[in-house]
């Protein structure tokens, strides 16, 4: 089932219902669309996927209903410069599943789409498990990220002034990327919107939160998941991997169950393609929705 869900701010997203029907729903925010050509070959370097959103819905489709769109894609063709909030978001993500007749269902998002499940759970009860990838739940990186989303949102708005100099070449791969040489030229609307996610955030404490997520949790990340801006970004470090590791035992506590991916280069790129991820979320699920 396919169908074009308009969301709050009027425009509309391409919302995919596939699977087993009748069966327990995964939410998928974060299902990406297939790149091809040129575009392909590119983001191969960087150890993407190109198929990214097909084979997570491929790989979960057999057991679940699984309930996909690119909602980050979505975004950037249709920016929410002074509107992207948790409460935003959810009314979105919650439209979505109104309009494909979801009632219940598991969310599952990486990286900023992580969090934004953290806020959905303390906001309704419709969700029946949680998967936190690429962002911890507990003491999460919400000052850094304020810090990252403002200087580049700052550099997008020099850049779209004219004011950025000889800006230096595109990295041909990872091993190049020097944080303190990348310069911002994106469009200053698509960057805003995510500072002003962090901005609401600002005085969020993810510890106080924990006693209303009472429902099966799981939170993982590249052992490599730790990433040193340079002073164009702040100077700060977002060290995922070190932040689940460090409160590890606290959230086993709180009824977390936590993976640290080993493998050569897991960093935050690596650890969220599904050769990586389904191998872990997909006997998860099984074990806490279907109890197998």
């Amino acid at each position: 089932m396919k169908k074009d869900v308009a969301l709050h701010d009027g425009s509309k997203l391409e919302v995919h219902l596939t699977g087993k029907s009748g069966g327990k729903t995964i939410m998928l925010p974060g299902a990406k669309k297939t790149v091809v050509g040129q575009d392909a070959e590119v983001i191969k370097i960087w150890g993407v996927d190109p198929e990214l959103g097909k084979r997570f819905v491929e790989g979960l489709s057999d057991s679940f209903q699984v309930l996909s769109f690119d909602y980050e894609g979505h975004l950037f063709e249709h920016p929410q410069p002074d509107r992207l909030t948790p409460d935003y978001i959810a009314k979105d993500l919650l439209r979505i599943a109104d309009e494909m007749n979801v009632g219940s269902f598991s969310y599952y998002g990486y990286s900023w789409l992580a969090l934004i499940g953290l806020q959905l759970a303390i906001r309704t009860n419709r969700l029946e498990s949680l998967i936190m990838g690429g962002f911890p739940p507990y003491e999460g990186p919400y000052k850094e990220m304020l810090t990252v989303t403002a200087k580049t949102y700052e550099q997008a708005l020099s850049s779209q002034s004219g004011s950025v100099d000889n800006p230096p070449h595109a990295p041909a791969s990872p091993e190049e990327i020097d944080w303190d040489a990348v310069q911002v030229t994106m469009d200053p609307n698509q960057t805003k919107q995510f500072c002003t996610l962090y901005q609401s955030l600002a005085a969020f404490d993810d510890k106080q939160i924990q006693s209303k997520l009472n429902l099966p949790k799981l939170a993982f990340a590249g052992e490599r998941d730790t990433i040193v801006y340079g002073e164009n970004f702040g100077g700060v470090t977002v060290d995922i991997a070190g932040i689940l590791r460090k409160h590890e035992k606290e959230l086993h506590r709180l009824g977390w169950d936590v993976k640290v991916i080993a493998g050569e280069r897991m960093d935050h790129t690596k650890a969220m393609q599904p050769a990586a991820v389904l191998p872990i979320i997909k006997p998860w699920l099984f074990r806490k929705l279907l109890n197998t």
